[in-house]
């Protein structure tokens, strides 16, 4: 059966069973090689990118489930710019491994959008699902505070 599917701002037709999950969509069909397999059952958040602005798990929302446009972290900030998020992120060194970055990013920015101020409580709570291995969660708090702060300014 055949899908269209906008993702980044571009729109896409996409010929596959309905059921296969949207992160197969995304890298095996669009390329789109930002977005990472973690566990496979939406437990870790590597996965994670925005669904008409709103974070899901894209191992386990099959393709006729998409509802409005994806965001991915290849259309997180543009081409010649980094957005507030992203610089937050490389100011805090956030990343060591990297491998949950962009679904850390991507929950990031939805919270961000809902709560644009956010308390630490509110940052543990909206990020409790995307696990990093390598332990960053006080810098990914910074970098959350930072990027909300620069937000606020702009």
């Amino acid at each position: 059966m055949s899908y269209k599917i906008t993702v980044n701002g571009t729109s896409h037709e996409v010929d596959l069973p309905g059921e296969v999950p949207l992160l197969w969509v995304l890298r095996d069909e669009l390329g789109l090689t930002g977005t990472k397999y973690g566990c496979g059952v939406a437990a870790c958040g590597a996965c994670t990118v925005q669904v008409d602005g709103l974070a899901q798990r894209s191992c386990q929302l099959p393709l006729d489930a998409v509802d409005g446009p994806v965001t991915t972290i290849e259309g997180h900030g543009t081409p010649d710019a980094l957005s507030a998020l992203q610089e937050a992120w490389v100011a805090h060194n956030v990343a060591q491994c990297g491998y949950c970055q962009s679904g850390q990013i991507m929950q990031a920015a939805s919270l961000l959008a809902e709560t644009p101020e956010p308390t630490d409580e509110d940052i543990d709570i909206a990020m409790q699902g995307n696990l990093c291995r390598c332990g960053t969660y006080p810098r990914i708090r910074a970098a959350i505070h930072d990027a909300a702060s620069k937000m606020k300014e702009a």
